[in-house]
């Protein structure tokens, strides 16, 4: 049976009450709930599973270290993902330069599978060439589907940036993804 949002965060409440009395399986739960959620995003964020991973531990190392600055008044999924997005804004933060993509090596693609693996390496591509305020906008909203107040929550900012961000990077997603087809 699937958990209403309600019952969910009640039972991360309790989880993190049981983690702060040393409650090791406690903290399993919590890791295993949030754990690839927090690297989807990451990985979305970063267009680098190795960075995507580094960045998931840090955060649940953080998150852990932290707990006893968790307000429960709050929604714990909405601090993790804090968490995950500013930690992977600093791991972008901290790459010297980026690494040029290698060109395409010439070979068509003649299948579906082939185009829509083109397609979706494509999309990444154009994500990743946004700025990072736009592209957490983008996979808080489309890859990880929070909602406008949800994503307002994670970045600290008023609803009404979310949905400016939100549209400008959508303009720009869209602009690099036509000037990428040609």
């Amino acid at each position: 049976m699937k958990e209403t949002p309600l019952a969910t965060d009640e039972h991360d409440r309790a989880l993190v009450r049981r983690c702060l009395e040393d409650d090791r399986d406690a903290a399993g739960t919590l890791v295993d709930r949030y754990q690839q959620r927090l690297f989807n995003v990451a990985l979305r964020m970063l267009g680098n599973a190795q960075d995507a991973e580094d960045v998931t531990q840090t955060v649940f190392f953080h998150a852990f270290d932290k707990l006893r600055t968790y307000d429960p008044t709050y929604r714990f999924f909405s601090w993790i993902y804090r968490m995950t997005v500013n930690e992977s804004l600093n791991a972008l933060k901290r790459r010297k330069q980026s690494v040029p993509l290698e060109d395409d090596l010439g070979i068509p693609a003649p299948g579906a599978a082939d185009r829509a693996a083109e397609t979706e390496d494509r999309v990444g591509r154009a994500l990743l060439a946004l700025k990072p305020d736009d592209r957490a906008v983008v996979v808080l909203k489309h890859f990880v589907s929070f909602s406008y107040q949800e994503i307002a929550d994670v970045l600290e900012i008023p609803v009404q940036t979310v949905k400016s961000r939100l549209f400008t990077a959508r303009e720009r997603l869209r602009a690099a993804l036509l000037d990428g087809g040609r």
